[in-house]
């Protein structure tokens, strides 16, 4: 073998490349966020009024689709009203229904999102909501 050792170096500095990442982090995993829904405006609320448009589990997973599909309908047919699966009915608004009641933007969106390094759009059009200082 003739190039035996540029072989050699050149998978040693791969292997470095390639273990960075986990060495930098000293195998520290990031604290998994548990976003709180105790804001000052939900306890403002009777207790058979805290409740989402949807239940938890799948709000958890499938909210951008659902905010998605409230975009469509909004823009696109002109239909504001959303009947939940309990029947229960509200305006599809990101920022008057949803916000209304997640007010802490910082702690309850960003966090999450940052932590799975995703960076919605839904502040290309709508207003960055102020937050209250408690």
């Amino acid at each position: 073998m003739y190039n035996a050792g540029k072989i050699i170096i050149g998978l040693l500095i791969f292997v470095g490349l390639v273990a960075f990442p986990f060495v930098y982090s000293g195998g520290k995993a990031t604290a998994k966020p548990d976003p709180k829904v105790d804001t000052p405006e939900i306890l403002k609320l009777a207790e058979n009024e805290r409740k989402c448009v949807e239940p938890k589990a799948y709000m958890k997973g499938e909210h951008m689709v659902l905010l998605n599909d409230w975009r469509d309908w909004v823009v696109r047919d002109d239909n504001t009203i959303y009947t939940a699966t309990d029947g229960k009915k509200y305006t599809m608004s990101l920022q008057n229904t949803c916000m209304k009641c997640h007010s802490n933007k910082k702690k309850f969106c960003d966090e999450c999102h940052n932590y799975t390094a995703v960076k919605p759009y839904c502040w290309d059009c709508h207003i960055v909501p102020k937050e209250k200082e408690t």
